[in-house]
């Protein structure tokens, strides 16, 4: 009796507990960091994983970018040469070698960095994104490799080029190979300007330390999805630095849209359709003779070597319906050189003597 309680009837509940348990994936559910709320995954990936109600703007790969923003989802593969995988045998609590490879197993890539080449409503183009479940994706050797061949893949092409960023920052684990993908990147920005080419930069959240400061942005345009996180020192640095308190949103898209340094904020669901008439627009004087004549305009800016009418850019981005207008800054917010703290003089004079000083008689 004993081994019929004690092995028998385990064994059968255990087949029949099997039998009838049902298989529930970890990622079923999805929280919105923002308000809480639970959404159903296969819901958010149909929106674009955009949590409805909140509009909350939630992380995506560099293949679901990619498969978003060309048409029919179907782009092609642009080949990056190889790099050396460890040139500094760097070891910190892990091998980097071990780290590099459980990222590839996690994301299926070979770095943080896809570049694809394929159509935009009809209009060829090249586009690069960085994928953050890489590595935070840091900017390393690849990365600055697979930036370089998408640009001149494009200049070869003759296309646009256009760049997801997603970034950290630089690769610590390979020091100062790492930073030189700095000015290496902004050399092949300015092969796509020798060629009269647009380079459209989307900032995704969040996008900082030397990919901030380098290519990402010295685009032609710079469109910031809602909400994200743009900037080289993250905030809650420069608030232990200064230690003073920071404006709410500090950092975010709508504050650096109201102090000048994006474009515009694009909502996800407009951003492939403003891309498009961006592209048209730019590429519309790519064909265009440049004038010997080579004095400035006045002004008026520059795009890939012919003068646009900034006001037609602007008229075509808020065309798209998912522009945020920029909000007017106060003056108090504003930096005045010269209202710059100076030493303060007294009523009489630079001799230093008091206004209410007796006389002596």
């Amino acid at each position: 009796m004993n081994w019929i309680n004690n092995v028998v009837r385990p064994k059968i509940s255990g087949l029949l507990s099997t039998a009838t348990k049902r298989e529930v994936p970890d990622n079923l559910w999805v929280k919105c960091p923002e308000f809480g709320q639970m959404v159903f995954y296969k819901d958010l990936e149909a929106n674009q994983f955009v949590v409805p109600g909140s509009n909350y703007h939630m992380r995506m790969d560099s293949q679901q970018r990619l498969q978003h923003l060309f048409d029919g989802g179907e782009y092609r593969t642009v080949a990056v040469p190889s790099v050396p995988q460890d040139p500094l045998k760097f070891r910190d609590g892990r091998k980097y070698t071990d780290r590099l490879k459980d990222a590839k197993v996690s994301t299926k890539l070979e770095d943080a960095v896809l570049v694809g080449e394929g159509q935009l409503e009809g209009l060829p183009i090249v586009a690069a994104a960085q994928d953050f479940r890489f590595m935070a994706g840091s900017l390393g050797m690849a990365a600055g490799e697979a930036i370089i061949a998408g640009m001149l893949r494009a200049v070869e092409l003759k296309t646009p080029f256009i760049l997801f960023a997603a970034s950290g920052g630089a690769r610590m684990q390979e020091g100062i190979l790492s930073l030189m993908q700095m000015p290496r990147t902004t050399i092949a920005v300015q092969r796509l300007r020798d060629n009269h080419l647009p380079y459209i930069v989307v900032l995704t959240d969040p996008t900082t330390g030397g990919v901030t400061a380098s290519y990402a942005m010295l685009g032609d345009i710079h469109i910031a999805e809602p909400g994200a996180l743009i900037c080289f020192a993250g905030p809650r640095v420069i608030q232990q630095t200064i230690r003073e308190q920071l404006p709410d949103g500090f950092q975010r898209a709508e504050y650096l849209l109201s102090h000048g340094m994006v474009d515009m904020v694009v909502h996800r669901h407009q951003l492939r359709e403003t891309l498009a008439r961006l592209c048209r627009l730019l590429m519309s004087g790519v064909g265009a003779s440049v004038s010997k004549d080579k004095r400035k305009m006045n002004g008026k800016p520059y795009v890939n070597g012919s003068s646009v009418d900034g006001n037609v850019i602007e008229l075509a981005a808020r065309e798209t319906g998912g522009v945020i207008e920029p909000e007017a800054v106060p003056n108090s917010q504003r930096f005045d050189p010269g209202k710059a703290d100076r030493p303060k003089r007294d009523d009489a004079g630079p001799s230093g003597s008091q206004k209410d000083a007796p006389r002596s008689a």
